[in-house]
């Protein structure tokens, strides 16, 4: 058995430490974060690391990123070949799509290094077959045909996991579009050895700011037998979209911020999953075993029925709600939210509300009121505008709820709102154990020193001492 952890040196280099076996000292230590070509080195006692079998340290390697684990490399002659028989390519580089956001130049220079990178990569790898195959940069058209021969690369690897993120946000002249030909069932192709691609092999597949349509959507449904996760997220072309079928393995299933959408139709028995972002003409049937549901919509009553009217196949077996709520209309006087059907079996309740102005927050409350089973309520409140301050805060009511053990509350700002509802949760869920308040605002990120100061000066005196609180 292998522990795997890292440790910091003092100059901030990062280090992979791997033990045996528990209380062992056998150990190798290998400096992995230093720039490319640094030479890396080995501490041991015994290093009968590098005397095990492949598989296995082919294994440790592919938890590590890809970069780190080609600088292994250099640790002897055994490791030099090693990596390149990971089943995971995940071309993933946080840092440089930090460097790039809003850089024009800056993004040129890098995409050009990342091009260059998965080309690398791609000649000199060895194993036969992948579990994940992983693109994730903001490319451009000038990329198209490299990427169309990465793709083909991994879907002749019998690829299980397939992910391709353009990050074009959200301009369609950038989405990669498969060209003529690519799409071909693959009983055409067992008549042809000559084309390797194959789609059988797909458990989970992710396109994003990828040009699909309803109908290469539907092509993937019949030609990947196994296919389990389905997403897809800003496609311009996708219009009307059915996915339904008996057959069909699928458990997972995200259509999101796909602007042309028209109509959705979902029916699958063995979903469990579903993630959109558009109510309209959103039709979901014969979904048994759906538990857990994700949603955009505005925060008003008219749009929340809908919602609701939308999921009401499936609304009592809920175990998990996600909404996603806008005061899109920016109004200060909002509807009470009346009549909300019951859901037993919901354990978790996260909501991200767009606040634009000084809305009620307690109004949500009603959602808990209808979840008597919840244990879980997540938070996150994102501000347009300066939250308002100079109002006194309203009473609320009292309808005690007997499971509610933790409320996290993101975007905290202490406004007369916020304060509402967090009284609503501390007057009423009598069995509450942690709150964790956080600060940070992503549309406000000015407010959140402010905002945490507020927070370490208020809430205590209001907190009971049986209550863990927690400020992020």
């Amino acid at each position: 058995m292998f522990v795997t952890r890292r440790i910091s040196h003092k100059k901030s280099a990062n280090f992979l430490l791997l033990h045996c076996r528990p209380g062992s000292n056998v150990l190798l230590l290998s400096c992995l974060a230093g720039q490319c070509g640094e030479r890396s080195f080995v501490a041991h006692v015994d290093d009968r690391i590098s005397q095990l079998p492949d598989n296995i340290l082919v294994d440790i390697l592919s938890r590590l990123s890809l970069k780190e684990a080609a600088r292994t490399s250099v640790l002897s002659s055994r490791w030099i070949n090693l990596w390149k028989h990971t089943p995971s390519l995940d071309f993933d580089d946080k840092s440089v799509l930090r460097k790039v956001y809003n850089q024009d130049e800056v993004l040129k220079i890098e995409r050009r290094k990342y091009v260059k990178w998965v080309n690398s990569v791609l000649r000199s790898h060895k194993s036969t077959v992948l579990k994940e195959f992983r693109i994730h940069f903001p490319l451009n058209t000038s990329g198209r045909k490299k990427i169309t021969r990465w793709l083909e690369f991994a879907l002749s690897r019998q690829v299980q996991k397939l992910e391709l993120d353009i990050q074009n946000y959200h301009d369609p002249c950038k989405e990669y579009l498969f060209p003529d030909g690519f799409l071909i069932p693959s009983r055409c192709r067992d008549n042809n050895p000559c084309m390797l691609v194959d789609f059988k092999s797909l458990r989970s597949l992710s396109l994003k700011s990828v040009g699909v349509s309803d109908g290469d959507i539907n092509f993937f449904l019949d030609n990947c037998p196994l296919l389990e996760q389905l997403i897809v997220h800003e496609s311009e072309k996708v219009s009307n979209l059915e996915i339904c079928g008996s057959s069909l393995k699928l458990k997972h299933l995200e259509i999101v911020l796909c602007s042309k959408l028209e109509s959705l139709k979902v029916s699958v028995p063995g979903l469990t999953s579903l993630t959109v972002t558009s109510l309209d003409g959103l039709l979901i049937e014969n979904v048994p075993m759906l538990v857990d549901v994700s949603v955009r919509c505005g925060d008003d009553c008219a749009p929340i029925r809908r919602l609701f009217d939308a999921v009401s196949c499936c609304v009592s077996r809920l175990q998990t709600l996600s909404l996603v709520l806008d005061n899109v209309e920016g109004r200060r006087v909002l509807g009470e939210l009346l009549e909300l059907p019951q859901m037993p079996k919901l354990k978790k309740l996260e909501i991200e509300y767009i606040a634009r102005g000084d809305e009620s927050l307690s109004r949500l409350a009603a959602l808990i009121r209808a979840s008597p089973h919840l244990e879980e309520f997540v938070f996150q409140l994102n501000w347009y505008l300066h939250p308002r301050k100079d109002r006194e805060v309203k009473a609320t009511i009292s309808s005690p709820h007997h499971h509610l053990k933790l409320f996290k509350f993101g975007g905290y700002y202490g406004s007369p709102s916020d304060v509402e509802l967090l009284s609503y949760v501390l007057g009423n869920c009598v069995v509450l154990e942690k709150i964790i308040i956080g600060t940070h605002s992503v549309c406000l990120p000015e407010l959140e020193e402010s905002a945490r100061k507020t927070a370490k000066q208020q809430l205590p005196p209001l907190i009971p001492r049986h209550i863990e609180l927690v400020i992020l």
